[in-house]
């Protein structure tokens, strides 16, 4: 009987013992879910966080292209201005040498061509 007892009693500890481990197990998960719990709130804000900084990053770098190709397309076209300023002086001064050129050339022939008609002149004479 004494056996009988002592098996019953040692039965009764191993009982409450797993009784114990169990709630030590579901207080442990939890402690775990709890925990799972908050790090995904944080991760979850610092990721907001962070794609607002993005948005605006990349807000400023347009706004910065955006200005920077005024400033160029001002600048191109300042330039294109005086380009074309500059080959119509060009134009206009190359004009006036072919001219010159021409008038010297045509007064030369019609010179040349009125001492050829006045040598005919004599000749016919």
């Amino acid at each position: 009987m004494k056996l009988k007892l002592s098996l019953v009693v040692l039965a009764l500890a191993a009982f409450a013992y797993a009784q114990d481990a169990g709630t030590d197990v579901k207080d442990a998960a939890k402690d775990t879910g709890h925990a799972t719990k908050k790090a995904a709130k944080k991760t979850g804000h610092a990721t907001a966080k962070a794609a607002d900084k993005t948005a605006d990053a990349t807000k400023d770098a347009a706004e910065d292209t955006g200005h920077a190709t005024k400033v160029a397309a001002k600048k191109t076209g300042h330039a294109t201005v005086k380009a074309a300023d500059k080959t119509g002086h060009a134009t206009e001064a190359a004009a006036k040498k072919t001219g010159h050129v021409i008038k010297k050339g045509a007064k030369k022939t019609a010179h040349g061509v009125k001492k050829g008609a006045e040598k005919t002149e004599d000749a016919v004479k």
